[in-house]
């Protein structure tokens, strides 16, 4: 199992780090625009080889990369305090088309991080021309994670307890589908001590956690990288897990032609079959102002 790597900044590193201590690759390849890193990077990873499943790690170039069984992109500068998402946009579509069209003919799955990661997930499908289930983006897995956590925390219940989504755009106008959230088959909202302001001040948290944590660090990178292992893992096995990534949508919940995240049957196909879920017609008029968002942003760097 060969997986690339493009772009080593702290995001990069995290992905490297936990897709490694995975045991899912056999061959670890990293690149990056900046001279030496990706390979000061493979040298300090191979120092730790003794620590997690045989792997070889190398500094690669991106056309290195064709015959892996799937390449992360993490590539692009990070957002700033107080930055949203898609104010990254026109700076990194530049750096994601590059990288993309030189992935064109890729026999594996492309995964793109980049930030604002549903617009650059579009453009790498448009920049690579591969299929569009073969691209997709870590979208609102992060974002799902972290409300089932809160939703854990909130409640006292292990958060891999919890059935909780978040679809639409990673981001400001994403969608916390409390309609239907459950633990152990009992709807969230039936759960004893439960308020609807717990429901606000929750998915408010989830839409703000990136920006209270690049405030205090400069970066998130430790739980995204958590997120791509673990989506390397279950996609690249055919697990056939239902997970909330983006891809290009093509009529499901009535969107098309715009990248956002909704739950996905993964496979080592990549992102082969969209699940509409239930919701009210509030959450369903919600994730169609979402959609709206990401399309104007996508049309702003076509």
């Amino acid at each position: 199992m060969r997986i690339g790597i493009v772009g080593m900044g702290w995001v990069g590193a995290s992905v490297a780090i936990s897709t490694l201590h995975s045991g899912l690759c056999t061959e670890l390849l990293l690149a990056d625009a900046k001279p030496g890193l990706a390979e000061g990077e493979a040298m300090d990873l191979a120092h730790g080889a003794a620590f997690y499943p045989r792997a070889d790690v190398r500094a690669a170039e991106i056309k290195d990369m064709l015959d892996c069984d799937a390449v992360v992109i993490t590539a692009g500068r990070g957002g700033r305090p107080d930055e949203t998402r898609l104010q990254l946009l026109r700076d990194n579509a530049s750096i994601m088309r590059s990288i993309a069209a030189e992935l064109a003919g890729a026999r594996g799955l492309l995964i793109v991080l980049s930030n604002p990661v549903d617009v650059m997930t579009h453009v790498a499908l448009e920049a690579s021309g591969l299929p569009v289930e073969r691209v997709l983006g870590t979208g609102t897995m992060l974002d799902t994670a972290r409300l089932r956590q809160m939703l854990g925390n909130r409640l006292a219940i292990e958060s891999r307890s919890i059935h909780a989504q978040v679809v639409g755009e990673h981001g400001d106008s994403s969608v916390a589908l409390w309609s239907g959230a459950q633990i152990g088959g009992v709807p969230v909202r039936r759960w004893s001590g439960w308020t609807e302001s717990d429901e606000q001040r929750i998915a408010t948290d989830v839409r703000r956690a990136a920006y209270e944590i690049i405030a205090r660090k400069g970066s998130t990178n430790h739980a995204i990288g958590l997120v791509t292992a673990a989506l390397l893992r279950w996609a690249l096995r055919g697990d056939r897990r239902v997970l909330t990534v983006c891809r290009v949508q093509d009529g499901a919940c009535g969107i098309r032609d715009v990248a956002l995240s909704l739950p996905t049957v993964v496979s080592h196909a990549g992102a082969v079959e969209v699940v509409e879920p239930e919701m009210s017609d509030a959450e369903r008029e919600a994730l169609h102002r979402s959609a709206d968002v990401l399309r104007e942003a996508t049309a702003s760097v076509s």
